[in-house]
């Protein structure tokens, strides 16, 4: 048996077909149903149910993936060991960040930290959280920083600080010399959402039912760019709900004004995450420990 056999069957599981997992792995169809077979041969026994042209796990198949899926990763991560030098190894962080973190916290913390540790490699990838978590679960990252919910028992999550998502609107709003609005008040105004399931809004909308209050029906505009909006609300077209991370330019310059919600904490946590089981390289350590020591407020 090859590792190539345990790939290919976790591939066709993942991807639900043979014929798409042909067409990721760039291999005929025929191909990667001879390397399932040459699989099946040394269990002696069935992976697959194949039922009018589709596919389904046996019992084998579903006790087999978990175990194949680890052995998969382990050997990617010995070769990723093996084909650097030890030294080099050791200097290189892949981090991936979802949106707000990424966009307007890491940057800067990443220019200092190569200014502390400049012999380190730092690439930085940033997407979605859900995006963020599948390139963590197939190794293309070292680390990732999140603002949404983490879900999975494959995961280590740690709190590394926390972000306010504050009301805005334009230092042009009749707002502008207050500090603290009513929720009745926001919800009085023309407000302009990020997009359905954008992770700032799924955060806001979450506290807002936590306080019994439903903001479904108090929809102006929906943009899908915090930039976006930002714009719009320079403008004074409406007001927001965003994370104070990506106000604090704008806020400097005084083109925007935040401004609190009476008797709402509204909070979020933003989490580290790591594969349980995933080597800790000297990289990370250094990284996680530069975190630890930011004074955050």
């Amino acid at each position: 048996m090859k590792i190539e056999n345990l790939e290919i069957f976790c591939l066709v599981v993942e991807e639900g077909s043979i014929n798409k997992a042909a067409k990721v792995k760039f291999l005929t169809q025929p191909a990667v149903t001879r390397q399932i077979r040459q699989l099946e041969n040394v269990y002696n026994t069935l992976l697959f149910d194949r039922d009018n042209g589709k596919l389904t796990l046996t019992d084998s198949g579903r006790i087999l993936y978990p175990i194949a899926k680890k052995i998969v990763n382990d050997f990617m991560q010995s070769l990723a060991i093996i084909n650097h030098s030890k030294e080099k190894y050791d200097f290189l962080l892949n981090i991936g960040a979802s949106l707000t973190i990424g966009e307007y916290l890491l940057p800067n913390i990443l220019g200092k930290f190569k200014k502390e540790f400049p012999q380190m490699e730092v690439t930085l990838k940033i997407g979605s959280t859900p995006r963020i978590l599948e390139l963590l679960r197939k190794d293309e990252i070292d680390i990732a920083l999140v603002e949404g919910e983490v879900k999975g028992e494959e995961y280590k999550v740690k709190r590394f600080a926390e972000d306010e998502v504050v009301v805005v609107c334009s230092t042009n709003h009749i707002w502008n010399d207050r500090e603290m609005v009513t929720i009745e008040e926001v919800l009085a105004e023309k407000l302009i959402w990020r997009e359905e399931n954008s992770g700032i809004r799924i955060v806001a909308e979450d506290i807002l039912k936590e306080n019994q209050i439903d903001a479904s029906f108090h929809i102006y505009m929906e943009f899908g760019s915090t930039q976006a909006i930002k714009r719009a609300v320079e403008e004074n077209m409406g007001i927001s709900i965003l994370s104070r991370l990506t106000l604090e330019k704008e806020i400097k310059e005084g083109s925007l004004k935040a401004l609190t919600i009476k008797g709402i904490d509204f909070k979020r946590d933003l989490w580290i995450v790591q594969k349980k089981g995933y080597i800790m390289k000297d990289s990370i350590h250094q990284f996680r420990n530069y975190l630890s020591h930011i004074n955050w407020q």
